[in-house]
């Protein structure tokens, strides 16, 4: 199953962190990976803040980016349109997100085809993936 990838899911593969393991085991498990437009650019400004706060040095940085562009080489994008940003703002009537988040949920659910009952959401989001459930994906990891 081709899932559905937010950046709260991307960035652990990058770095390591405490969801750096199921996030991996999820890649492991089927590395067919959409994301949202704005995936990789959100990926670099959160490697960029973690270098200027001093969490990453500039060669773990770059080392990051080199797996970021090996990942977006491969992954699939779902591309800005009118009918995401319409459903981004249906989004935000309903659920507690703040934009950048209604946009990838609304992306999902463009890719969904408007049905995520057969598709996955990948996030460590908890705002995102309550949404994402209430909205009828089977969001991953589960727990």
């Amino acid at each position: 199953m081709v899932r559905f990838w937010d950046t709260s899911a991307v960035v652990p593969l990058l770095l390591t962190e405490s969801a750096t393991r199921p996030a991996r085991e999820l890649l492991n498990s089927d590395p067919s990976v959409v994301v949202w437009w704005t995936t990789r650019t959100e990926c670099i400004s959160a490697l960029t803040r973690q270098t200027r706060e001093g969490n990453l040095t500039p060669v773990e940085e770059s080392h990051a980016r080199r797996i970021l562009a090996a990942l977006a080489s491969q992954w699939s994008e779902v591309a800005a349109s009118e009918r995401v940003r319409q459903r981004a703002e249906r989004i935000l009537g309903l659920h507690s997100l703040r934009a950048v988040d209604a946009f990838q949920l609304a992306a999902a659910l463009v890719w969904s085809k408007a049905d995520p009952s057969e598709h996955a959401l990948v996030s460590f989001d908890e705002r995102l993936r309550d949404a994402a459930a209430r909205e009828g994906f089977d969001v991953l990891p589960a727990g």
